[in-house]
């Protein structure tokens, strides 16, 4: 009867260890960063900054990020669509030098900075303006003239070929 006491005992105290938060997790993944201040600046400014968690804003900006990669898109009426990619970096600058103590996870770039090209313009305006055209002038009938001296005749009509006459 005391060994099933014992043994009880042990699997409870087992069990609540399983339990507590952080035991026996092998291969969770990375740990998602704090939300930082993301700044998201654009030349010329004015442009609509979209990340791939959906958050929006126009540059100059900020905006609260916890995530460990995504993309951001730049969009700005006549210059094309940029993509950045931000991830998560270890961060070798120390909290407290005394201690030795790093900073953890940090998002790279901050700020985000994008120079937006002008965008080429549609191939239909690429091609010549097309020429207008003469408008049509109303058809005639042919003038017909009356035969004059100058006029040349048409040509006899030529000889048979042969001597003979032809046959009735």
């Amino acid at each position: 009867m005391k060994r099933h006491l014992a043994i009880a005992a042990c699997g409870l105290s087992l069990s609540a260890c399983a339990t507590a938060p952080g035991w026996m997790q092998f291969g969770g993944g990375p740990i998602a960063p704090a939300p930082t201040t993301m700044q998201f600046e654009s030349e010329p400014a004015g442009a609509e900054a979209r990340t791939s968690m959906g958050q929006t804003c126009r540059t100059p900006c900020s905006l609260a990020v916890a995530a460990t990669e995504f993309t951001v898109n730049f969009t700005l009426t006549g210059f094309q669509t940029q993509t950045v990619p931000v991830r998560a970096v270890d961060s070798t600058d120390p909290i407290d030098s005394d201690a030795g103590q790093t900073g953890g996870l940090r998002l790279v770039p901050n700020p985000v900075f994008v120079e937006l090209q002008p965008a080429a313009p549609p191939p239909a305006a690429r091609r010549r303006p097309a020429q207008p055209q003469q408008a049509a002038r109303p058809s005639r009938p042919p003038v017909q003239r009356a035969p004059s001296a100058m006029t040349p005749q048409p040509a006899p009509a030529p000889a048979p070929a042969s001597a003979w006459p032809p046959p009735r």
